[in-house]
């Protein structure tokens, strides 16, 4: 089973999807079988590499909403993530473009370690107030996760993994999405933003069940019990 993941590194609520998809998948019974691939989505492809000014300030400019509106979804978002055991703190987080971020995503993706990027992307950028746009940062990280000092360097010497990005924003809306995080089993079912875990185990039973229907390997029935009784 294919399953991909369009998301955006600074989006709050796809690190809330994600623990809450990694939830339901350690339970499914056919995980070994399950492939997860992360897909790319900028939010705000227009930000530059970095923002002057907190994250407060920027949501409250674009999106036209006081202050104290946007405190509240900051404090409803911290609770919802808090849930799920992460640690939000959005007076730290630094504003910043998330392009080059999933080029090395995609970097990784290369070498086995795509969830790892992605997992340290946004515990950095939501727990920890790193610069996601930062150099210095992106090339820490990569180093970090095993990836080759010279293919990291590439990432700001050359234009490699802008294609794969943006190819994934492209693919993103042929598929009709329009918010993230986005869902996408076998490219037959899709499940929009951070769903309960039971409704993550839902779609996975459903998908397994009619990609893998039970055939039954006897011509005639057997001798066998039910409601009314046993067979004589």
């Amino acid at each position: 089973m294919k399953i991909e993941i369009w998301s955006d590194v600074a989006c709050p609520w796809c690190y809330i999807g994600k623990r809450r998809f990694e939830a339901a998948l350690s339970e499914f019974p056919h995980r070994d079988s399950v492939d997860v691939t992360w897909r790319s989505y900028q939010l705000d492809p227009s930000l530059p590499e970095h923002y002057d000014g907190t994250e407060l300030e920027y949501l409250s400019r674009i999106k036209g909403m006081p202050h104290a509106q946007v405190s509240q979804m900051f404090e409803h978002v911290t609770g919802q993530a808090k849930a799920e055991g992460l640690n939000y703190r959005f007076d730290q987080v630094v504003v910043a473009n998330s392009f080059t971020a999933h080029r090395l995503i995609h970097l990784a993706a290369e070498h086995g370690r795509q969830d790892a990027a992605k997992e340290r992307l946004l515990s950095d950028h939501f727990e920890h107030g790193k610069d996601i746009g930062s150099r210095e940062y992106l090339t820490e990280l990569g180093l970090s996760l095993g990836l080759d000092a010279g293919a990291v360097e590439e990432l700001f010497t050359t234009e490699k993994y802008s294609d794969d990005v943006r190819f994934d924003f492209e693919e993103a809306r042929a598929l009709g999405i329009t918010g993230v995080p986005f869902f996408v089993i076998d490219r037959k079912y899709g499940l929009s933003g951070a769903q309960p875990a039971e409704t993550f185990t839902a779609a996975l039973t459903q998908a397994w069940q009619e990609t893998n229907p039970l055939v039954l390997v006897n011509a005639a029935d057997g001798e066998a019990c039910g409601p009314d009784g046993c067979a004589v």
